[in-house]
């Protein structure tokens, strides 16, 4: 007899995965006991701490996003410069390195997001309340300062200890809605004087600091980011993140916050950990991918003329960019964490141009995140460092294997959740652009919905890149099988 899947599946093979990958679904009776004995918000006292709360503080997340792990802010001077305020989260002051709410934090080293269900690297009661940056509530957090001229140059920042108040919590879509044209200022946003023009400005600088960093040779990826959309226990569409103004907004400044934050911690002569990318050693294969585009990349790793190519694929041809830039991903190989010594030579970070480089504005979802705060803390509290070089060299290692892992377990849950939406498809016709090949096997996205599967019956030659037609021929929720044939 058939079996009809639904949501509550996904979940099982969600927790399955992750059992797998030797990530812990589920919290400890040690931590709910932690959590019985928390009464409320961190609160403290101290001539450290600078009252920011007057500021118009928002924050600029997903639409469902609950833990807010960051907040902007900014403040025009006089010489035409810009002072951008981003504070983070003091997830510390609940969180308490050794205890079983960090054990279990250590141990994961970061949420993971289905769309079934997410499964958060501290409990909701922290993450989504206590730590969050939640509107209207007075919350500790470290503070970045950063002023940026009117080029869009970073010119000096600091770190400071602060109370803030978010003032309006925003989401995405309906940010670069208005900032784009397309729609009205968010209703949190007109209730708060002030607020437009603060978004106004900080876009404006996000945009030059955008400029700035593709001059400079960060790169431009554009990968498919699938989200399955539920109603009730069935899927009902495969949605694709889009790209917007709000997401760059952020995006820019977490990274010039995060290069900041670097320099902080390298300036004060404390190891650290650091996000690197490096110099990909399967450079020639890059520059023979690009010869198939009939463009000549140098025979050295080089980012700017990397993100030339890649800025030309986009204008030339959209609609297969998401796969060519999935390719050029896998040639550089992947982001890792790794300790980095006061007067050590920098590894950097390839993909973003940058030399300084860390993990700092996600503490509630990323346990790096998490160790950077700490150590800054510590520093501004000219306290002892909290890690010894050894702890942080062995966390280094653990937090991208983990990564990995929690990678894992998302791409096999979007499987199976695609699996799903197409399950009483067999038998129908599409239209696919070929998005991997070789002498093993072949892969085909399907372009309405977007889902990939394999390609398990090949006639004629085939490329990357090429447009066919298929037949979805076989869908397993359950093992996470879409297999289709050609046309």
């Amino acid at each position: 007899m058939y079996r009809r899947f639904g949501k509550s599946d996904i979940v099982a093979i969600a927790i399955d995965a992750m059992l797998l990958n030797g990530l812990d679904p589920e919290f400890s009776r040690q931590v709910e006991q932690q959590m019985a004995d928390i009464d409320g918000p961190g609160n403290e006292d101290g001539p450290d701490l600078l009252d920011l709360t007057s500021l118009l503080w928002c924050s600029i997340d997903n639409d469902d996003s609950r833990d807010l792990d960051q907040l902007t802010a900014c403040a025009v001077q006089d010489d035409r410069s810009v002072i951008i305020y981003v504070a983070i989260a003091d997830v510390d002051t609940l969180v308490k390195k050794g205890s079983p709410v960090d054990d279990h934090a250590r141990k994961n080293t970061t949420s993971v997001y289905t769309s079934a269900q997410v499964f958060p690297m501290l409990p909701l009661r922290l993450s989504t309340d206590l730590t969050s940056l939640n509107p209207d509530q007075k919350r500790l957090a470290v503070v970045t300062i950063m002023k940026i001229d009117e080029h869009g140059v970073l010119m000096n920042s600091t770190v400071e200890r602060a109370w803030v108040r978010n003032k309006a919590k925003l989401a995405y879509d309906s940010v670069a809605a208005w900032i784009e044209g397309r729609g009205e200022l968010p209703t949190a946003a007109k209730a708060v004087p002030g607020m437009d023009e603060q978004l106004r400005i900080q876009d404006g600088v996000a945009q030059k600091l955008k400029l700035n960093r593709h001059t400079n040779g960060s790169l431009e990826f554009e990968t498919f980011q699938p989200h399955a959309v539920f109603e009730g226990d069935r899927v009902i569409e495969i949605r694709q993140q889009e790209k917007n103004r709000a997401r760059q907004l952020i995006e820019e400044f977490m990274i010039v916050t995060n290069a900041c934050t670097a320099k902080f911690l390298a300036d004060k002569g404390v190891p650290s950990i650091r996000r690197v990318v490096r110099s990909p050693e399967r450079w020639r294969q890059i520059v023979l991918e690009a010869s198939e585009y009939g463009y000549a990349l140098p025979s050295e790793p080089d980012s700017k003329a990397l993100e030339g190519f890649l800025a030309e694929r986009h204008r030339a041809d959209p609609l297969r960019f998401p796969d060519l830039s999935l390719t050029i991903i896998k040639l550089m190989g992947a982001g890792e964490y790794v300790l980095e010594l006061p007067g050590q030579e920098a590894i950097g970070h390839f993909g973003l141009a940058e030399r300084d480089y860390t993990h700092s504005t996600a503490p509630n979802r990323r346990y790096p995140d998490l160790i950077t705060l700490r150590m800054i803390k510590a520093i501004l509290s000219n306290s002892p460092t909290p890690y010894g070089v050894d702890e942080l060299e062995n966390l280094a290692v653990h937090c991208t294997r983990q990564e990995d892992a929690a990678r894992k377990v998302e791409r096999r849950v979007r499987k199976s959740e695609a699996a799903l939406l197409l399950e009483t498809m067999i038998g129908q016709h599409f239209d696919a652009i070929v998005s991997g090949h070789s002498e093993r096997s072949s892969w085909v996205r399907i372009l309405n919905p977007q889902v990939e599967g394999r390609l398990i019956k090949k006639i004629g030659k085939i490329r990357v890149g090429q447009k066919i037609r298929v037949k979805l021929v076989l869908v397993d929720v359950e093992l996470g099988y879409i297999d289709f044939e050609r046309l």
